[in-house]
């Protein structure tokens, strides 16, 4: 019996060391669509969010209350998929035991995760969903980018003053709410500045859709001086192949779904001169968005788009909420994430409003030699009243 005792007695001694490492643990979970139509996206928020997870843990961990904390990133392959990207939340949630999820990349995905987030109180940061409706599902919900309303409205004012054109033609993919939602903001400040949308076009599902030139014969039948795209890079490379093809010689304008390196290696000479709306530039010489795509290529020999840029930028809110909350709970991260007032990240200062919509600036990139090329930058008082969000 005795022995008995003092054998339970050590067990329990020598769990205690691998008790208190387990709670000095935060997981954090992280969504991005590594395998899909739209995977660079994917892969580059997944790189940043083990980079900045790599950077905390180096640098001793994060500090909340009187106690320091190492991180532990657990990732999912959402796939671009409402289905799987649900059962990934889960999973997260219920048998890793997450503090806070990193994620989704795309509006689509956003609102199921969302909806299982908020149910679980589990805050939750998307880098790019930008359909103004995902932070509206609940109070847990938060974002790092600018909304479609704004984007669209970038969009439509870069058209009608820079551009100089008046009749666009519209081609988007209706079965998803992020591109039927920039489309129709595009249209509207569009129509609101005086221009005529001429074609409004849509076709379902461009993970399977290859030939818009149905689509588009229509678009060239109205005469328009300007074509835009609210799809994903992959279509948006074909529709400018394409057009080509139909005589379409108008320029090409479209969202931040055309930020990858596919756009120019699918599109070729096709692209060439397109101009797009997004959430960073590579071009920026802040310092801390030259350390970031220094420490990216270092770890990863590659150049950080702006989907991997608002990933670590996504983790930096979340990071210092953390540290700020004073406790590892989901309602004290979240009531801290409101709390957040001037926050300098790779993608800009961050202030939350009251439906957790950062406000931030968008830029104007160039498709030039095949390179993406910054051409302006736009924050939200650079646009006329009647079309600002």
């Amino acid at each position: 019996m005795i022995r008995f005792v003092v054998a339970s007695v050590l067990v329990f001694l020598l769990a205690i060391p691998a008790m208190a490492q387990q709670a000095s643990v935060i997981k954090i979970g992280g969504l991005a669509p590594t395998t899909g139509n739209v995977a660079t996206f994917g892969i580059g928020q997944r790189n940043s969010y083990e980079l900045a997870v790599e950077e905390v843990n180096k640098a001793g961990g994060l500090k909340v209350g009187d106690k320091f904390y190492k991180l532990q990133l657990i990732f999912e392959d959402e796939q671009n998929s409402p289905e799987v990207g649900a059962t990934a939340a889960r999973k997260l949630i219920n048998q890793d035991g997450v503090k806070a999820i990193l994620g989704p990349t795309n509006t689509k995905v956003c609102f199921p995760v969302g909806a299982i987030a908020q149910e679980n109180k589990v805050p939750m940061i998307t880098p790019t969903c930008t359909n103004p409706k995902v932070t509206l599902v609940g109070d847990f919900i938060f974002r790092a980018g600018f909304i479609d309303t704004f984007q669209g409205a970038v969009g439509a004012h870069f058209v009608y003053k820079t551009l100089g054109k008046r009749r666009a033609g519209v081609l988007f993919d209706n079965g998803n709410d992020y591109t039927k939602g920039l489309a129709t903001y595009f249209r509207d400040a569009f129509e609101k500045l005086g221009g005529k949308v001429v074609a409004f076009e849509s076709f379902t599902d461009e993970e399977k859709t290859v030939d818009f030139r149905p689509q588009l014969i229509s678009i060239k039948a109205a005469n328009p001086d300007v074509l835009y795209s609210s799809d994903y890079y992959g279509a948006a490379a074909l529709m400018a192949k394409q057009s080509k093809e139909l005589g379409l010689n108008v320029p090409f304008m479209g969202g931040d779904g055309f930020d990858s390196p596919d756009l120019v290696r699918i599109g070729g000479q096709a692209v060439e001169g397109v101009h797009f709306t997004n959430f960073y530039s590579q071009d920026d010489p802040s310092p801390g968005v030259r350390q970031f795509i220094k420490a990216y290529r270092a770890k990863y020999k590659d150049t950080p788009d702006a989907y991997a840029a608002q990933g670590y930028g996504a983790a930096q809110i979340l990071f210092d909420a953390i540290k700020r909350a004073g406790k590892v709970e989901g309602p004290a991260i979240r009531d801290a994430l409101a709390k957040t007032r001037g926050l300098k990240t790779v993608v800009g200062v961050i202030t939350y409003d009251q439906n957790r919509n950062p406000t931030k600036p968008a830029v104007i990139i160039r498709i030039k030699s095949g390179q993406q090329s910054f051409v302006t930058s736009v924050s939200p008082q650079d646009l006329p009243s009647t079309i600002r969000p």
